[in-house]
């Protein structure tokens, strides 16, 4: 990473300085494929001419590249020495004309990290795919360029690639003379242009749409995926969820796709979700399923596949500035993916899922010592890298979902399309969207602004109920309280929710009114003369974005009654909110654990369910005391077993149980369950271990010493593919072995050799709940190793290393001790690898808080 960094304020003088016409990139990938080149990375050369303007004539500026080597650089006919203008990450550039032509020919390095063009050798086959992946600044690993999302400008790419290959970019291309030459594309940033290249499996499609002004539009649709995922590929739900989202937006937007054709790439060894490629949209190939999911998984890829597509228009069309402002893309895409979701799929509980798990992801890192506002202060590139967060997403989409509430939807939406035909192909800062809201809704957004997008941390709102002696409600009242670090009370639209019990004994909504909460105490008058409620459910329907705590009344009837609430969004954010709890030390983790049991199984929400199973294999690894580890595990085993043999044959509910079995599977018995069903001696009747769940159920007794190399391998012969190859690298790093983890701390820390899909396999497997003591030695290797990583790989890896093999699990404090010390004599660290050891340290002293209040002791100074 030296040397790689960009400042905000860099890329505002070049910016000031200059504006791009135009590229032309040509690649040469044929070197992907054959023997290795010999000493030094692979590579392929690259040749890229950029024209742009200076409007100080005689000034200087530079030029991005991240290459091994550069052959020749040619500014406006003057050949350049590239051992004086190329520094490893930039070129000079001297005595700039008006007009100028840069011409660039490098030798650019394949990547094995997923930045860049990363380059995959399928091991079932030996095929070879590429792809590219660039945001934030990761297009500079490929081609030289002005590396900022404010020098826009069209693309035009060439490829030369083996003949057997198909090459796709942005715009739409075809093959003469050896070449892939591509449309030119409209004006974009750099880190949103795309090359994926090899033997892809493509399937095709279409889509029209009549327009207003009665003009047809006609968008060709892709899907791809290597070869060897093409039995599993099922390209028409993709398709049917592409049309459908093409309807929402041309329904809402009022602004025709602009880019073309559509292609959706499943990319292998990919560090994100998805990626925003106009025309040219790539996801991570666990999108496609090899074995039976539940519907959540469905609805997750859906969800996915609209949020990219909402970027067509939101980030791609109308690009933010510099990355302080990435939340006007992040942010609405997210909102956007839900609300597409709901609108135009089979998904109409999305909204439910959002609540449950999006606002859980916000949730925690806005509790962080690194929280910052949606509109966060961006110094550089580092920064950014780190910025793709809970906040930016989720939070910044729950403010969405708050301003929707607050000045309408219509309103909301005309304010959408003003932006874009306003902004098209522009970029833009907070104050450009706000000025079109406010003249849709004639609303002070200034105000919310301040409060919502420049402001950080999360309120909580408790309900305050006085009854009368008649057995109604006198008063009620939301208490509005926020911490001392971020002491903000925003304006809230909630609804409130009063719940009873019926006849027949469901937990039902009976009162109801919609509130502006503001300040510390806003009393709700709508409900004074309510009969007295079971449940005060503040934030009902979740229109705003905040952590709902309880009355004793109401937490004493989610004891008994939980399941019996009917509203299944009203009983997920009840589990949200207990949730919330639990991390904030308010309730024991063997109290949640427990309503998770008692309750669970009543669950009709298959995502809520399988959030629940996440949460509460957290609440024991993390949250409950140590003591009560073992009887916790075997409470849960015994629990998820009953529910497992309890559930539907063939159900996806069956599934979800079978998995949280196997995830708190310890016990002999159990263990020995999980060998019977992979050998086929046990049955449960409608379940199908597949080869996913077969990997699954490997996991636990891997990691428990119960399958040894030689069964994994044997397993690895059975599914010969690149998944298999990523399942069995965990199970082989989760075995119980002082040489185990050695081994696997060696491939991950002293040596770059593995591909970030494996270097994340490794890591997934390193650390086990049930290996605390085997991993003992390795709080101080890794505090005494971090820098060193940092500075050497790639900011993925680095981020990698240091949030995954951070010592979590060692909870203790002395392992809050080691990590204020590395802290404090590493004030100069960079800021970034600084942020990632300041977020886990407070995970760790959150996690310590919260076994206290599981073992019933107080903690001091754990804060």
């Amino acid at each position: 990473m030296p040397g790689e960094n960009l400042s905000r304020d860099e890329a505002r003088e070049r910016a000031a300085l200059l504006s791009v016409d135009g590229y032309e990139v040509s690649l040469d990938v044929r070197s992907a494929v054959g023997d290795a080149q010999g000493e030094g990375p692979r590579t392929f050369r690259s040749v890229t001419t950029i024209r742009f303007r200076c409007n100080e004539p005689g000034a200087s500026s530079f030029a991005d590249l991240v290459a091994p080597s550069v052959t020749a650089v040619s500014l406006n006919g003057r050949d350049l020495d590239p051992s004086e203008v190329f520094d490893g990450s930039r070129i000079a550039l001297e005595d700039l004309a008006a007009d100028n032509e840069l011409v660039v020919d490098a030798q650019c390095a394949y990547s094995r990290t997923g930045e860049g063009l990363h380059r995959f050798v399928d091991p079932e086959d030996g095929e070879v795919y590429l792809y590219t992946q660039y945001e934030p600044a990761d297009s500079r690993r490929v081609f030289a360029n002005f590396e900022q999302p404010d020098l826009k400008a069209p693309f035009r790419f060439e490829v030369r690639a083996p003949e057997e290959w198909t090459v796709w970019s942005n715009g739409a291309g075809e093959r003469a003379d050896g070449v892939w030459r591509f449309a030119e594309t409209k004006p974009i940033s750099t880190y949103i242009t795309c090359v994926v290249a090899g033997p892809y499996h493509y399937v095709t499609d279409s889509y029209e749409r009549v327009l207003e002004d009665g003009t047809r539009l006609e968008i060709p649709l892709g899907a791809l995926c290597r070869k060897g995922l093409a039995p599993h590929f099922d390209a028409d739900d993709v398709f049917l969820i592409t049309k459908q989202g093409l309807d929402f937006f041309h329904d809402h937007f009022d602004y025709p796709y602009p880019f073309g054709k559509y292609d959706q790439a499943f990319v292998p060894e990919y560090n994100l979700g998805a990626m925003e490629n106009p025309g040219m949209v790539t996801f991570r190939e666990e999108y496609i399923f090899r074995g039976k999911v539940t519907r959540a998984s469905y609805e997750g890829r859906a969800n996915t596949i609209l949020h990219e597509m909402a970027h067509m228009w939101f980030g791609d069309l109308v690009t933010m500035e510099w990355w302080d402002d990435l939340w006007l893309k992040e942010s609405f895409a997210d909102f956007m993916g839900a609300f597409a979701n709901v609108g135009a799929t089979r998904f109409k509980d999305a909204w439910i899922t959002f609540a449950n798990r999006r606002k859980a992801w916000a949730y925690r890192a806005d509790q962080l010592p690194s929280t910052h506002p949606i509109t966060a202060d961006i110094r550089d590139l580092e920064d950014a890298k780190l910025n793709f967060d809970g906040i930016t997403y989720a939070k910044g989409a729950s403010a969405l979902k708050q301003l929707v509430a607050y000045v309408g939807q219509d309103a909301f939406l005309e304010g959408a399309r003003r932006y874009f035909k306003r902004h098209a192909y522009g970029n833009t800062r907070l104050g450009d969207l706000l000025s079109v809201l406010e003249e849709t809704s004639g609303r002070d957004m200034a105000a919310w602004s301040r409060s919502w997008l420049q402001t950080a941390g999360v309120n909580s709102l408790t309900p305050q109920v006085l009854l009368s002696g008649a057995g109604t409600v006198d008063e009620l009242a939301v208490v509005q309280e926020a911490a001392e670090s971020h002491p903000e009370l925003r304006p809230h639209r909630v609804a409130v929710g009063l719940y009873r019990r019926t006849a027949e004994g469901a937990l039902e909504r009976y009162a109801r009114a919609e509130v502006d909460v503001e300040g510390p105490r806003t009393v709700v008058a709508e409900l004074a003369g309510a009969e007295a409620p079971e449940l005060v459910l503040v934030n009902d329907d979740d229109l705003t974005y905040c952590k709902t705590r309880f009355d004793d009344t109401s937490l004493a009837t989610l004891r008994e009654h939980l399941g019996a609430v009917t509203d299944p969004l009203a009983r997920a954010l009840c589990w949200s909110a207990l949730w919330n709890m639990t991390r904030d030390a308010l309730l024991p983790a063997r109290d949640f654990a427990a309503l998770v049991l008692r309750f669970a199984g009543r669950e009709s929400d298959i995502g809520v369910l399988q959030m629940l199973h996440a949460w509460t294999d957290s609440a024991l690894v993390h949250y409950a005391a140590p003591e009560w580890r073992e009887t916790g595990g075997r409470l849960l085993a015994e629990g998820a077993l009953r529910e497992l043999r309890d559930a539907a044959p063939g159900s996806e509910h069956q599934l979800a149980w079978a998995r949280f079995f196997a995830s708190v599977a310890a016990g002999e018995a159990d263990l020995a369950l999980l060998r019977g069903l992979l050998e086929g001696t046990e049955k449960i009747d409608g379940l199908d271990v597949d080869q996913e769940l077969r990997w699954t159920f490997l996991a636990p007794l891997a990691a428990h010493g119960a399958a040894d190399e030689g069964v994994l391998a044997a397993e690895l012969a059975r599914d010969d593919t690149a998944s298999g190859k990523r399942h069995q690298v965990r199970c082989l790093a989760s075995r119980p072995s002082e040489a185990v983890k050695a081994q696997a701390w060696a491939q991950v820390v002293e040596s770059d050799a593995l591909s970030n899909a494996l270097v994340e396999a490794t890591i997934a497997g390193f650390a086990q709940p049930s290996q605390r003591e085997l991993l003992a030695p390795y709080t101080d290797k890794y505090f005494a190793a971090i820098e060193r990583v940092w500075a050497e790989r790639s900011i993925q890896i680095g981020m990698d290393v240091v949030r995954g093999l951070f010592p979590s699990l060692r909870d203790s404090r002395d392992t809050l001790d080691a990590t204020d010390a590395w802290l404090s004599a590493h004030e100069d660290a960079a800021p970034a690898l600084r942020r990632l050891v300041l977020e886990a340290r407070d995970d760790l002293a959150r996690a310590l808080r919260a076994q206290a209040c599981d073992g019933g002791a107080a903690l001091p100074g754990a804060a």
